[in-house]
């Protein structure tokens, strides 16, 4: 079982969750920045997507060095389609791979993707056969001429990638293949469940501690994580659990309570990269101080910045993606809702420079 960089990061790993339709690469880049999480996950992407010459979802596998270790998140069910992205994810420098089985939504569901997986338990383990056998190709010396679905301008798009990355990325090492889940289908099922996907000896699974039908709604079941870690520390596999850690006192609950390696924040960080931030302090007193500093950094600031950030890696797109995250940044200010109001109508980072710059000067001057 090879876990990578997964065996280098301390104890409890502390992760910034993949979240379709959030975590793209501005949004990282900040959390990465101000954050600093152990490891970063992108958006999850269709594996049957990239492997049929959807070049517009290679976005979602835009990323910068400064945010590795990178772990690039797949979904999907066909097994095929699998080994081939796992190949180009290769290709492109990743540092591992996440397997979606936890997404609960409709059309994924219905799609038999994401979450859906847990009620076909064989089709799940063929996935993951699939994508440890893609990185062996990789790993072996196959190319993307070997793979005959694969048109020119997918080829020639990754081959750029590639060409940019660092000498040592270009190395054909292997990748570790994680997979991020949840409890259950309709009903709590983790034992029986778990155990599956540890037959297939993979490194690192993320346990979210609700079922596919609670969405996010209640609280997330942690003494359903707690025995998915005593079955993956009796296979040797990382467990991390993920649902309701909002702060270092929450944390330290679930840690002793469990013995979990580590967390994936979520929701938590939106317009907040001090989230990780408070939770790296704690971790690095040794658990003990619970009471940390805030982020140093103004929030109306940080929304500036992401703002400039999106507008950098995607310089072709509408400004219409990012305005979600400048209404979770304006919160707690006075008069907040009229400058929210006026932010989803902004452009591009010019605009909300220029709306937020009153309530800035107002605050500098107390």
């Amino acid at each position: 079982m090879y876990a990578g960089f997964w065996s280098t990061l301390p104890r409890p790993i502390l992760g910034l969750s993949p979240m379709d339709g959030v975590t793209d690469q501005p949004y990282r880049w900040i959390q990465k920045k101000y954050g600093q999480p152990d490891v970063i996950f992108t958006e999850f992407t269709s594996a049957e997507g990239v492997s049929h010459n959807a070049t517009k979802l290679f976005r979602d596998f835009l990323y910068e060095a400064s945010e590795r270790p990178v772990v690039a998140q797949i979904f999907g069910k066909d097994p095929e389609s699998f080994r081939t992205t796992a190949l180009i994810l290769g290709y492109l420098g990743f540092d591992g791979i996440d397997i979606n089985m936890g997404c609960p939504a409709k059309t994924v569901r219905q799609h038999g993707s994401g979450a859906a997986l847990i009620k076909t338990p064989e089709l799940a383990k063929k996935l993951i056969s699939a994508t440890q056998a893609g990185v062996q190709d990789w790993v072996d010396g196959r190319t993307l001429d070997d793979v005959p679905k694969l048109k020119e301008k997918t080829k020639k798009l990754v081959l750029e990638t590639f060409e940019k990355l660092p000498d040592s990325y270009k190395q054909r090492r292997p990748l570790p293949i994680s997979v991020k889940t949840r409890i259950g289908y309709d009903h709590p099922m983790t034992e029986e469940w778990i155990s599956t996907l540890l037959e297939m000896e993979i490194p690192v699974i993320t346990v979210h501690g609700r079922t596919l039908m609670q969405m996010y709604t209640g609280q997330a079941n942690w003494e359903e994580i707690a025995k998915a870690v005593e079955l993956g520390h009796q296979a040797g596999t990382l467990i991390l659990g993920n649902g309701d850690i909002k702060d270092a006192e929450t944390a330290q609950k679930r840690f002793e309570e469990t013995g979990v390696d580590g967390f994936l924040i979520g929701r938590a960080s939106f317009g907040d990269p001090s989230v990780l931030q408070k939770l790296r302090v704690w971790r690095d007193q040794k658990y003990q101080h619970i009471e940390t500093p805030a982020l140093t950094q103004n929030p109306l600031q940080l929304a500036i910045e992401h703002s400039h950030q999106f507008e950098k890696a995607f310089p072709e797109e509408g400004f219409y993606p990012m305005r979600k995250h400048l209404a979770w940044y304006v919160r707690d200010f006075p008069n907040a809702s009229d400058y929210r109001v006026a932010l989803m109508q902004a452009n591009n980072a010019q605009e909300v420079e220029q709306i937020l710059q009153p309530l800035l000067a107002s605050l500098s001057e107390k």
